[in-house]
């Protein structure tokens, strides 16, 4: 959804390009607003982009070529992993601690249009086409699958990640039947043209949980943030979409990054 999966999905150093667009043409965006719950926003909605400082795109940490490379990252068995993971998948979960900077580990991910944070501690540790599994059972697993997740659902791969990435309830059955009335928008172009990830504020963490605003620079420089919930379920963290089936619970414009942990730097003062 910032979102074709391209036959070299994985770890990848990509700069970012804007294009001049409306202020929610991003796939991820477009996504949320048609299937509902958001916040509808207008040419009146300013987000302080007059003189507003723009920061850089994330900068890539790592390299890597092919899913392979993504999932190989993690060989060995790491200590404080949790029970009842799926066949394969072991993290280290021990860090219960709400991020307050951006992992050191961090890498970033292609998956059509979009640059994806990921880490090799706390996932994805498994890539099967456009799905990507195995997180952390930690804060940060969390938000990394929420963005992992809900960038698939604006294009033809939404239906394999709801199916094995999405919690089971009424909130995903209504995100079924609507999406399903919605085509299928797969975006082509360089990663980061339809929008970029830059950064993450919690709202609420735990084990079972986490709340967290994502930020989000669109192509005309704006910004908006998006609010989603992860819940731990069989093993992993799955989205959870609201009972009238958005995948986000609001999306709101925001002057800048202030109050939020940006990829790849600290938290923004």
């Amino acid at each position: 959804m910032l979102s074709k999966v391209r036959a070299s999905d994985g770890m990848t150093a990509q700069s970012t390009r804007h294009r001049r667009g409306p202020l929610a043409p991003a796939a991820f965006l477009l996504s949320m607003l048609l299937v509902g719950g958001c916040a509808q926003h207008t040419d009146d909605d300013r987000t302080g982009d007059d003189g507003q400082a723009r920061p850089s795109a994330p900068a890539a940490t790592g390299s890597g070529t092919g899913t392979a490379s993504a999932a190989a990252e993690q060989t060995q068995q790491p200590s404080g992993t949790s029970a009842g993971r799926p066949a394969g998948c072991s993290t280290d979960d021990t860090d219960q601690a709400v991020p307050t900077r951006s992992p050191a580990d961090l890498r970033w991910m292609t998956y059509r249009t979009d640059l994806l944070p990921a880490s090799p501690t706390a996932g994805p540790l498994k890539v099967e086409g456009p799905v990507w599994s195995c997180f952390a059972r930690t804060p940060l697993g969390g938000v990394l699958a929420i963005h992992a997740i809900w960038a698939k659902m604006g294009g033809s791969d939404w239906k394999a990640v709801t199916e094995k990435q999405m919690a089971r309830g009424p909130g995903r059955d209504q995100l079924v039947a609507k999406r399903s009335e919605l085509p299928d928008d797969d975006k082509t172009g360089a990663p980061g043209s339809d929008g970029t990830y830059l950064g993450f504020r919690f709202l609420t963490a735990s084990k079972d949980q986490v709340t967290a605003m994502i930020l989000m620079r669109l192509p005309d420089g704006r910004y908006a943030a998006g609010t989603a919930s992860a819940v731990w379920e069989d093993g992993d963290w799955k989205l959870r979409p609201t009972l009238t089936g958005s995948i986000s619970e609001s999306i709101t414009p925001v002057g800048g990054t202030d109050g939020f942990v940006l990829w790849g730097a600290g938290k923004s003062s």
